[in-house]
C-alpha cells in the first residue's frame, strides 16, 4: 500500500474509532433498538455533520476523495473531538489544523511582575496577543500612562491608542504610531478571522474612532515597528526612548516591551530625578 492510500485508510479508521466511542445520548439522539455495534451509526454521523451518507461512507472506506476544511470542522463537532483529536483529523486530511484562539489571563505571575518592578527607570509593560495590557511597572504609571485608571475590561493598548485623549497627547507622532499598531494587530487578526471576540472588538473600534475605521480599511500589514519612541510628558517635556520587545518563553501569548532612555539624551536624568521626587 502506497503512502497516499495508507493516509486515506488511517483517516477512515480514525473516524470509525471516534464514532464508536460516542453514545447517541451524548449528541441528543435516541438509543434506538438493535444496535449491533457500540457508538454512532454512519448515517447518524452524516446527519449530525450535515454531509451525505454516501460521501461519509466513502471517507470511512478510505477512498481518495478531497475533503474541505468545512467538512472537517463539521465532523470534529459531530464526533465531539478534543483539540488534539481535531488537529490529528486535519493532519490526516492534509489540511492546516485550526489555530486555537488564545485564552489570556488578566494578570502575570509574581516572577514576571518582579522583572518589571526591577526595571526601575525604564517604563515596561506586558501585553497579551490581543494587545491587552496585563502588567506594568511604576515607571510606566508615572512616566507613560497609569493603566490602573482604566477598567480591566477596557485595558487594551489598541483601544487606548485610538480612544483615550490623554494617552494620544503623549505620543509625539501619534498617526505614525497608531497606523503601525493597526498593522501589527492585523497579523493577529488574520489567524482568527471570524472569531466573535475579535470581530466585535474591531467593530467597536470602528464605531469609536473614525481614524481606526479609515486605517483598518487600508489593510496595511507591513509597517515597521518603531525602534525610537518620543513621548511628550506634561512635566518633563520630550522624552526619547529606545523601544524593544521580547517574547516570554514561559507563555507564548505574552510579550514584554521596554522603553529605555536613549544614551546621551537627558531622558534618563529627567526620569531619575522625577521618580525620586515622587517618593519623597
Amino acid at each position: 500500500m502506497n503512502d497516499e492510500k495508507q493516509r486515506y485508510k488511517e483517516l477512515g479508521d480514525f473516524l470509525k474509532s471516534r464514532r464508536a466511542k460516542i453514545l447517541p445520548s451524548q449528541v441528543g439522539l435516541p438509543e434506538g433498538m438493535r444496535r449491533r455495534t457500540p457508538g454512532l451509526r454512519r448515517e447518524e454521523v452524516a446527519l449530525l455533520s450535515g454531509i451525505g451518507l454516501t460521501w461519509y461512507t466513502w471517507i470511512e472506506q478510505g477512498r481518495p476523495i478531497q475533503i474541505s476544511s468545512q467538512i472537517l470542522e463539521s465532523l470534529a463537532k459531530a464526533l465531539l473531538l478534543d483539540k488534539h483529536e481535531t488537529r490529528h483529523l486535519y493532519t490526516l486530511a492534509q489540511h492546516t489544523p485550526p489555530v486555537d484562539f488564545p485564552i489570556c489571563n488578566d494578570t502575570v505571575n509574581t516572577m514576571l511582575q518582579h522583572v518589571l518592578d526591577n526595571l526601575e527607570f525604564s517604563p515596561a509593560i506586558i501585553l497579551d496577543v490581543r494587545f491587552n495590557v496585563i502588567a506594568w511597572n511604576r515607571a510606566t504609571a508615572k512616566i507613560l500612562f497609569d493603566y490602573s485608571k482604566i477598567n480591566v475590561s477596557k485595558r487594551n493598548l489598541l483601544r487606548i491608542m485610538f480612544t483615550n485623549e490623554e494617552y494620544k497627547r503623549t505620543i509625539a507622532d501619534w498617526e505614525f504610531a497608531a497606523q503601525g499598531m493597526i498593522a501589527c494587530f492585523r497579523t493577529f487578526h488574520a489567524k482568527f478571522v471570524g472569531n466573535p471576540w475579535i470581530e466585535d472588538f474591531i467593530n467597536e473600534l470602528r464605531n469609536e474612532s473614525k481614524e481606526f475605521a479609515l486605517w483598518w480599511s487600508m489593510h496595511d500589514v507591513n509597517k515597521d515597528e518603531e525602534i525610537v519612541k518620543i513621548i511628550n510628558h506634561p512635566v518633563l517635556g520630550q522624552l526619547n526612548f529606545e523601544f524593544t520587545s521580547y517574547a516570554i518563553i514561559s507563555d507564548a501569548n505574552l510579550k514584554l516591551s521596554i522603553f529605555t532612555a536613549i544614551p546621551g539624551s537627558d531622558t534618563e536624568a529627567k526620569i531619575k530625578q522625577f521618580l525620586s521626587s515622587e517618593t519623597l
